[in-house]
């Protein structure tokens, strides 16, 4: 199969959950992992930004030639927690569509932007053909397509077919996905990713940084604000954001007391105010480390150029 967004992985969109393999109430992944959830039957392919949803980024493709079954059009683009539940029962996919493949496979792209379905039933479909966008419908609380893939009706985990029920395997690389060769390795298992990271001039919220309305900094601004938005962490991680000046001093640290559990996103933010005499003009640095059993597990470096003042 195809990727089933035209995003870049690691860079524009990200795997937030896979297909839970626990049979009981617990969930785990493919690779024994915690990214994802009791029940959680696809997977989650997330826009880093939801303005990016809105973008090429989030244009939703076919990922196998086909033939369509079902669609929705008509949901509202509303977040889980602001609609709540019970607006959604029965319409949890929100937008979506079914497509029925050769050999009884079927595939079905689930949250997409209301009025953006560009298929409906009977239709043929080519793999990679666009046949609608990303979007907030139905059970969502974050810009992504769920992804279900299934064979004579029942679930699948493309990225390991081969398992049984309740099986995963820490040696998750010797497993074979069905995914074309070069989105295989595209798509390999990371333990957390960061979503997006930047530097803003005052106090950034989660609304801002999702619609990539933060402001940059200048010599005139109030305040210096290094932001980094992680997925995927794990019960114990500590993570870790450190601001330093041009000369390598530290001008701000956040560091996070230790997850007491797993934890899909988060969002976290050091600055400073602007100091007396002005922003010393160069290079400042933040690094951003999530640690986890004692070793960098993520790691990201951000710089900015801070110009002199004008004359």
């Amino acid at each position: 199969m195809r990727l089933p967004l035209a995003c870049e992985p690691d860079r524009t969109c990200f795997v937030q959950h896979y297909v839970d393999h626990d049979t009981s109430q617990g969930a785990r992944d493919y690779t024994c992992g915690s990214r994802t959830y009791d029940k959680h039957d696809g997977t989650d392919f997330r826009v880093a930004t939801r303005a990016l949803a809105a973008r090429e980024s989030g244009m939703v493709l076919a990922a196998a030639a086909g033939h369509v079954l079902r669609t929705r059009n008509d949901v509202p683009d509303v977040l889980l927690n602001e609609a709540g539940r019970a607006a959604v029962a029965g319409r949890e996919c929100g937008n979506g569509i079914v497509v029925a493949h050769a050999d009884g496979y079927e595939t079905q792209y689930c949250h997409l932007a209301q009025g953006s379905v560009r298929v409906v039933p009977g239709e043929r479909v080519t793999a990679g053909q666009p046949i609608g966008q990303v979007g907030l419908s139905g059970a969502t609380e974050f810009p992504h397509l769920h992804f279900t893939l299934r064979h004579e009706g029942k679930v699948i985990d493309p990225f390991s077919p081969a398992l049984a029920p309740g099986e995963c395997r820490i040696d998750a690389e010797a497993l074979d996905g069905l995914w074309e060769k070069p989105i295989q390795a595209a798509l390999a298992y990371k333990a957390g990713a960061v979503l997006s990271a930047g530097f803003a001039d005052g106090p950034v919220t989660r609304a801002d940084v999702e619609m990539e309305a933060t402001r940059a900094i200048d010599p005139t601004s109030k305040a210096m604000v290094a932001f980094v938005s992680v997925i995927g962490l794990d019960a114990g991680d500590v993570q870790r954001l450190t601001l330093t000046r041009p000369d390598g001093r530290v001008l701000a640290e956040n560091r996070a007391p230790p997850l007491v559990r797993s934890r899909a996103e988060s969002l976290l933010f050091t600055g400073i105010k602007r100091p007396p005499d002005g922003w010393p003009s160069g290079t400042y640095t933040a690094t951003f480390q999530v640690l986890r059993a004692g070793a960098v597990a993520v790691e990201r470096v951000l710089t900015t150029t801070m110009p002199p003042p004008a004359r």
